[in-house]
């Protein structure tokens, strides 16, 4: 059998392998990580490698690049390879101040949320509540799969420890980079229930099948990296703990009024607060808004088409990139912008269907039919389940005072863009209110006041979650949800 060997750093590993497989499905079944940006379509050159041995010849992609790729170059026999870029850092931002706690034993604390798609860790001094480093990387996990199904069916199939293993090196190396890490006195890492049933090594089997009743919630004090370590509670199966944080940041819960919490992802989670109680659902929309399973789609990276629009005057299509940098893909907020477009344009009808296969953003950047499929898809999923907690809670749009929009993608995204498409129903418009990473906030609330944790915990202990799975009425409101806003 045939050994690749790949030098990675400081590491190396000799892996065997069979038949004529890409060095990226080498690397990924193998779980070494490496990012694919542009989930192997050979367009980002992220994962440009040096390599000798027994390959193919380089393919057009890479003759136009000038370099070999991962997920271009084929394996046809014992090989070397070097992985050039394997840092997995995709962005470097700055974030809150949060309540300071001078009385702290700790000094020093890190708060992270661990999601599907990317972990987010910030570095706080505790004595004065600023944040002085934050870091964002794609999480390892994705190379054995993309979405929390497959990442529970691994666990339960022998893969736990490697996913464990993989987020835990992902969160100390984030940790390392900002160069803080010998200087933290406690953690507070939040996420959602699967994610952190990964984190501690607890098989997720009770997560996959029905009742899907989570056999165990949280709400606990360890240590993580020989340091204390508090996790805050989930509230469902499918509704963790970054809810718990991000209710938390909100202050909804301190308001008599009636608001909505929303957190646009792969999966769709959904709060309201309503007459003093709490209401929670989670309806799957897929990985489609952050540009999996799209032809052209990428993650947010630089390069990354994140904004569509009309010129007003030449009606020619307007595209912006993330730093200004050469288009090597559209991300989700540009792939939403991309199709409120050509709705406008009336390329595309109220029922999906385009005028053309093909709409070109750029050389070699489009969109297809399958494409706009697989976003009218992932609306419907958020939309419907809007719909549907409202209707099983007798509660009309007109009471809703705000609607929290959170989480990265929600961030980035256009609302006027979210509406065209009916993402977000046009009568919640005017009540949006977009809060970014609200997990990360609220995990970050944590690390400097416990009673935080007795207060939120009341909350959440008496909420209702409302299961979407079988419902007629989330069922008929997906398939209404389905059909383009005129």
């Amino acid at each position: 059998m045939p050994i690749l060997t790949v030098f990675d750093k400081d590491k190396t590993y000799s892996v065997a392998f069979e038949g004529t497989p890409t060095v990226q499905q080498v690397l990924e079944q193998n779980n070494i990580t490496m990012a694919h940006p542009c989930g192997g379509k050979g367009i980002c050159g992220k994962c440009k490698i040096e390599i000798s041995g027994q390959i193919s010849e380089l393919d057009e992609k890479e003759k136009s690049a000038g370099f070999r790729m991962s997920c271009r170059t084929k394996l046809l026999g014992d090989a070397k390879v070097s992985i050039c870029i394997n840092d997995n850092l995709i962005a470097e931002t700055s974030i809150q101040k949060i309540k300071r706690n001078s009385n702290s034993k700790y000094k020093i604390g890190a708060a992270v949320d661990i999601g599907t798609t990317t972990v987010v860790l910030s570095i706080y001094d505790l004595q004065n509540g600023n944040c002085i480093a934050s870091k964002t990387a794609l999480n390892p996990q994705s190379t054995t799969a993309a979405d929390v199904i497959g990442r529970i069916e691994a666990a339960i199939n022998g893969q736990l420890e490697n996913l464990q293993n993989a987020i835990i090196s992902c969160i100390k190396k984030l940790a390392e980079s900002t160069g803080f890490f010998d200087l933290i006195d406690k953690w507070v890492i939040t996420g959602n229930t699967t994610m952190l049933y990964l984190l501690t090594g607890k098989n997720p089997k009770s997560l996959a099948k029905s009742p899907f009743i989570a056999d165990y919630l949280f709400d606990e004090e360890t240590t993580f990296l020989e340091k204390p370590l508090y996790i805050p509670k989930c509230i469902h199966a499918f509704v963790g703990a970054d809810i718990t944080c991000a209710i938390l940041n909100s202050k909804m819960c301190n308001s008599q009024e009636t608001s909505l919490l929303c957190d646009i992802g792969t999966n769709g989670e959904l709060a309201l607060w309503k007459n003093g109680k709490l209401y929670t659902t989670s309806t799957a929309a897929g990985p489609a808004f952050e540009g999996a399973g799209i032809s052209c789609g990428c993650q947010s990276v630089p390069g990354a088409i994140e904004k569509v629009e009309i010129d007003s005057t030449s009606k020619n299509i307007l595209i912006k990139t993330i730093d200004n940098k050469t288009p090597i893909g559209i991300c989700g907020s540009g792939i939403i912008d991309t199709v409120a477009c050509l709705l406008n344009l009336c390329s595309i009808d109220e029922t999906g269907a385009m005028e053309d296969e093909k709409f070109e953003l750029e050389k070699n950047i489009f969109i297809l039919q399958q494409d706009v499929r697989s976003i009218q898809l992932a609306k419907a999923a958020i939309s419907a389940g809007i719909k549907t907690l409202l209707e099983a809670t007798n509660t009309s749009e007109d009471e809703i005072k705000t609607l929290f929009i959170a989480g990265g993608f929600g961030s980035h995204l256009n609302i006027e863009s979210a509406v065209r498409i009916g993402l977000i129903q046009k009568e919640l418009q005017s009540k949006i209110k977009v809060i970014g990473n609200a997990a990360l906030k609220g995990a970050a609330c944590f690390l400097t006041d416990s009673n935080l944790q007795t207060q939120i915990n009341q909350i959440i202990n008496n909420a209702e979650n409302i299961n979407l799975g079988g419902m007629p009425e989330f069922n008929n409101n997906y398939i209404e949800m389905m059909i383009f806003p005129e």
